[in-house]
C-alpha cells in the first residue's frame, strides 16, 4: 500500500500464509487489529485489490493496524484454493497469528466479505470483532451466516445499486430476516469504480461511531 507496508510470512493451516501490515502514525492507544480479506483468487483478487486497500487505508487513518493476506494459493501463501472452506480458516490463522490481544475488527471486499462474515460468526463466542466491515460480500455465490444480534449494531454493510457480480438484491435477501442496513452506493457497480473515496470515507464514519 505504501513504501511502510511490512510483508511477511506467518504459518497457516497448510503451509505458509503471505501478509501485509499497515501500521498507523499514531497508533490506539488500545492496539486494535483489522485483518481484511481480499476478492475471489480464481478471478485474480488479490491483497493488493483496490477496495482492499481502500479498505486498510481507512482503518489506518482512524490508528489501526491493517494486516491484509493472501488466500492459500495466492501470491506466496502455499496450498491451493479451497472454495471458501479453508479461506476462513487462513483468515482464523491470520487473526491468531497478528491480531495481537486488543480490539480485532474484520473485512473484506466480495469473497473475502463472505469469508470476513464466516470469521465473524466462528470467533464470536472467544473473541468478539468489535468492528466489520462488509464491501459487495458476495452473498449470490456464498451462503453468508446470519451475525449474532451484537455483531450487527458494530456492522457496516456497502454494495452498488447496479452491481452486476453480486447482485444488491442477494444481499438485501441477507440482511432482511436481520434487519441489517445495507448502505447503498446509488449507481455504484462491484469494483467501485470513481467511488473508492466515498468508500473510505463511510468505513471512515462507521469506525468513529463505533
Amino acid at each position: 500500500m505504501n513504501a511502510q507496508t511490512e510483508f511477511r510470512a506467518i504459518a497457516g493451516p497448510v503451509g505458509a500464509l503471505e501478509v501485509a501490515v499497515d501500521r498507523p502514525a499514531q497508533a490506539r492507544a488500545d492496539g486494535g487489529v483489522a485483518v481484511i480479506a481480499h476478492p475471489h483468487p480464481l478471478f485474480g483478487g488479490t491483497l493488493h485489490n483496490k477496495v482492499v486497500q481502500t479498505l486498510a487505508r481507512a482503518f489506518v487513518q482512524q490508528g489501526w493496524v491493517s494486516v491484509r493476506f493472501h488466500f492459500r494459493g495466492v501470491g506466496g501463501s502455499a496450498g491451493v484454493h479451497d472454495h471458501g472452506v479453508g479461506e476462513v480458516d487462513d483468515m482464523l490463522a491470520v487473526v491468531a497469528a497478528v491480531g495481537g490481544a486488543g480490539p480485532l475488527a474484520l473485512a473484506g471486499f466480495s469473497f473475502g466479505g463472505y469469508v470476513a462474515a464466516a470469521a465473524a460468526v466462528r470467533l464470536w463466542e472467544q473473541r468478539p470483532a468489535q468492528a466489520l466491515a462488509l464491501v459487495a460480500p458476495a452473498a449470490s455465490r456464498f451462503v453468508l451466516p446470519p451475525l449474532p444480534a451484537e455483531l450487527q449494531a458494530r456492522t457496516l454493510v456497502v454494495h452498488g445499486e447496479v452491481d452486476d457480480t453480486v447482485p444488491l438484491a442477494a444481499v438485501l435477501d441477507w440482511a432482511r430476516p436481520q434487519s441489517l442496513p445495507v448502505t447503498v452506493l446509488p449507481g455504484g457497480e462491484h469494483f467501485f469504480h470513481g467511488r473508492l473515496p466515498l468508500l473510505k470515507s463511510l468505513v471512515v464514519r462507521h469506525l468513529r461511531a463505533l
